[in-house]
């Protein structure tokens, strides 16, 4: 009854925001609720479990696992018991999760496992409200989150191998499980506790094979939580057998649509005895910036669900509750650069503010038909979120006029090699004298980069586009040139996690002298190190808004601050559709990125975070908004997207020229899911690679491809890091991101597909990045079933030289 009570008193009191602020010390009501959870399990019995014949046991019976994935990073600590409380009431019997290692140690040695970050406590609530955890300690995770969280020191070691035997690497790994197992060892089942499981590393066959490698995280996991808990490794069905050690439980990640059958296939033949459990069950999917609002349907999540319980099959829904990247948590997609939104939903079934949609109830309907005899729990109050009438800022501080104290270097350097892990970096040098015609290279700038002269804006870099140059008017000698770099997530999947921010090489300027062309590599910087921190912002010197742009008329970087009233504290939505790209405070919470071009346009502020009265935000905005102002609205806008470039691969009245060209591979795949590989009949040598689809295996007028890969001479894999889509005839981007870049975003349950209805043949062109010799083509089709736009007949075509079009 005590716990009860004082789970009401911590939600009633979030609802009435008396949470604390941010980096101020534990409230009382937050010691007292710790010590409740950290007391709550002293009398549970110890219990067992493992896997058994076709199943798992627990304490010797068999047990279904239904889980329901989310992150308490992601969740406001006083909302904890409320979100577990709406898994709970789902029908679901375990919480699984992530340990995110660069949120515990921000800095090499410094843990940091208090309040938001509490992993025993947020284990000891699962267990208060019934329910069993699976622990997912990494060191690697993904989970869309900054560097798959690593932490960005690492990197202040140029030439650290991730995700391999490194000494470094290993050492600082031990260190930090370390850490975990002080936390929670004591929170496994074997000790009354609620962890079940623990996961040694996540998606290593994403990654390479490497056994001996994943063997050492494996014995540093059991080191550290002992014998007596059982150990599990996920990966995909079709390169699970690279990494797959024979003493650890096998599991699958696939998601919703997928062919339950093909899936587990192959771990049927290899381990007929073992229990089948699907980790990640994806219920939606991540947003980027620049692309359109990922959603997925319910009814197929539904199906893949009850055909997995109705024959007995465990599963993690990924996500159950996605919640919110805070601040600059968000991580960033590969191939290329695609960095993920502020947001979490992913079209899960709690929403990212906590709300049932339209797919929880479809689930709890659906999850009702397997309880085993129980009843469902009681879906708990919902939080009803608040309008805030529209209010605008008051002061502002510019930012070339609070500039830090520089740094004079010779040479560009990254800024993990200033000790700086995240927010901007300023790089400020003279010009030679420049006639008109010369242009600017940056050699590469992670990720936004704004290039000014003597103050005036001259344009952007945006990595994601594959930006580098600029032209550069004519300008004096001793002119001032500013090099404005935004590093916004690290890239969290693949293996480009190796991801350095700011300029990463150099800066050259090109001319041409009397005919003859000169490049000059620019030396000597004064480097300004902009950090992500309130207090940063705050330490500005701040003035009264008088205009919104500069004598230039340009919009006017910076930190923009007010106050705000809120009459009953609750949660909203704040909008940001007038502003620029930056990062957002609240009362001196990290709120999250803003950016322009959408899809999102509005940033989640929990209502626990948030005072009756006065409260203070402040932006900060690398380009400057348009206008100054934000409201809070009842309901999030996440489907906006300002395109500012085309989604699609093909320019108005384009079309490919393939009449005159001889193919280098011609033949037909087999029906059905799974890998089909293609070896060519001789080598064939190129840069630009045609791959054009004839017709289907329905006979309708539908391609898709899930992922493919092109064999090196020697039939290995080809890395497709360098990989850019130069043309498709068609790409479905209407309402979801089905773009031809989807064959290679290491991402098996997306795909590309052409638009519904569009005739066949169908072709895209792909440029390697370099010339290579190539021996074969690897080719995914759909997850589904039935699998719709499976091609049949196709031709493969290679050249030196780009296509004609």
């Amino acid at each position: 009854m005590r716990n009860f009570f004082l789970s009401t008193v911590l939600t009633i009191a979030c609802l009435l925001g008396t949470a604390a602020q941010a980096q101020k010390p534990v409230t009382t009501g937050d010691a007292i609720a710790t010590d409740e959870v950290r007391n709550s399990d002293k009398s549970n019995p110890v219990g067992t479990f493992e896997a058994g014949k076709g199943t798992f046991l627990l304490n010797g019976k068999p047990f279904v696992v239904k889980a329901a994935e989310l992150h308490y990073p992601r969740i406001p600590k006083p909302y904890w018991d409320q979100r577990i409380k709406l898994c709970k009431a789902l029908g679901m019997n375990t919480i699984c999760l992530y340990v995110f290692w660069n949120s515990h140690e921000p800095q090499p040695g410094v843990y940091n496992f208090s309040e938001q970050n509490d992993l025993a406590a947020f284990c000891r609530l699962c267990q208060q409200n019934g329910m069993y955890v699976i622990l997912r300690p990494g060191p690697y995770v993904c989970a869309e989150w900054e560097m798959g969280g690593l932490p960005w020191w690492l990197l202040k070691k140029k030439d650290i191998r991730l995700r391999e035997p490194n000494p470094y690497f290993i050492e600082r790994v031990a260190l930090f499980e370390a850490e975990v197992a002080k936390q929670v060892k004591s929170l496994t089942i074997a000790n009354g506790g609620p962890i079940i499981m623990v996961q040694v590393e996540n998606e290593y066959g994403s990654y390479g094979a490497n056994k001996g490698y994943v063997s050492q995280i494996r014995d540093i996991v059991r080191t550290h939580f002992g014998n007596d808990i059982t150990l599990f490794q996920c990966d995909w069905s079709s390169n699970f057998t690279l990494n797959g050690l024979d003493d650890l439980i096998w599991t699958m990640n696939f998601g919703t649509g997928a062919n339950i059958d093909q899936q587990f296939a192959k771990l049927k033949e290899l381990r007929p005895d073992s229990p089948l459990m699907c980790s990640e069950f994806w219920s939606g999917w991540f947003d980027k910036w620049g692309a359109n609002h990922e959603t997925r349907p319910a009814d197929d999540m539904i199906k893949g669900i009850d055909d997995m319980l109705s024959r007995g099959i465990s599963f993690s829904l990924y996500m159950t509750h996605g919640g919110t990247n805070w601040g600059h948590w968000a991580g960033a997609n590969s191939p290329g650069f695609a960095p993920d939104v502020t947001s979490y939903d992913y079209d899960a079934p709690i929403s990212e503010s906590g709300q049932t949609t339209p797919k929880y109830w479809k689930l709890r309907e659906t999850l009702s038909r397997y309880m085993d005899g129980e009843k469902q729990a009681k879906v708990p109050a919902l939080i009803k979120p608040i309008s805030i009438p529209a209010f605008r800022f008051t002061e502002m501080a510019p930012l070339f006029d609070n500039l830090p104290a520089a740094r004079k270097d010779e040479n560009i350097r990254t800024m993990e090699e200033y000790d700086q892990g995240f927010g901007s970096i300023l790089y400020r040098t003279s010009l030679p004298e420049l006639k008109n015609g010369a242009t600017l290279t940056v050699n590469d700038a992670h990720d936004f980069a704004q290039v000014f002269i003597d103050g005036r804006y001259i344009g952007k870099l945006d990595r994601r586009n594959g930006e580098k140059q600029l032209a550069l008017p004519a300008c004096p000698k001793g002119a001032r040139m500013d090099i404005l770099v935004e590093a916004m997530g690290r890239i969290n999947f693949g293996r480009a996690i190796k991801d350095f921010k700011g300029i990463t090489r150099n800066v050259e300027i090109s001319v041409d002298i009397d005919g003859y062309p000169f490049t000059c590599d620019l030396k000597n910087w004064e480097v300004y190190n902009l950090e992500d921190t309130y207090e940063f912002y705050q330490n500005m010197k701040f003035r009264p808004i008088q205009s919104l742009t500069d004598r230039f008329g340009q919009r006017i970087p910076g930190a923009y601050r007010t106050k705000f009233q809120v009459k009953k504290p609750s949660d909203t939505f704040l909008n940001f559709e007038s502003w620029g790209k930056g990062l957002v405070y609240v009362n001196g919470y990290a709120i999250g990125r803003i950016w322009e071009i959408g899809p999102q346009q509005t940033l989640y502020v929990p209502g626990c975070w948030l005072k009756k009265g006065e409260n203070e935000i402040v932006v900060f905005d690398i380009v400057g908004p348009k206008e100054a102002r934000s409201e809070g609205l009842r309901e999030p806008l996440l489907d906006q997207l300002q395109v500012q470039k085309p989604l699609t691969h093909r320019r108005e009245g384009e079309r490919l020229e393939l009449s005159s060209e001889r193919p280098a591979f011609s033949g037909s795949f087999k029906p059905g899911n799974g890998w089909q590989e293609v070896r060519f009949d001789k080598p064939a040598t190129g840069r630009y690679v045609c791959i054009e689809a004839l017709n289907s295996q329905d006979g309708k007028p539908l391609a898709c491809i899930a992922e493919m890969y092109l064999l090196d001479k020697n039939g290995d894999r080809l890395s497709r890091e360098p990989w850019t889509v130069s043309y498709a005839d068609s790409e479905d981007v209407s309402h979801a991101n089905r773009s031809a870049d989807k064959t290679f975003d290491l991402q098996e349950s997306t795909y590309w597909s052409t638009v519904e209805g569009s005739s066949y043949p169908h072709a895209i062109v792909i440029d390697l990045g370099a010339i290579h010799t190539l021996t074969g083509f690897q080719c995914l089709p759909r997850m589904e079933s039935e699998v719709p736009g499976s091609i049949k007949d196709f031709r493969i075509y290679v050249k030196t030289q780009q296509f004609n079009f």
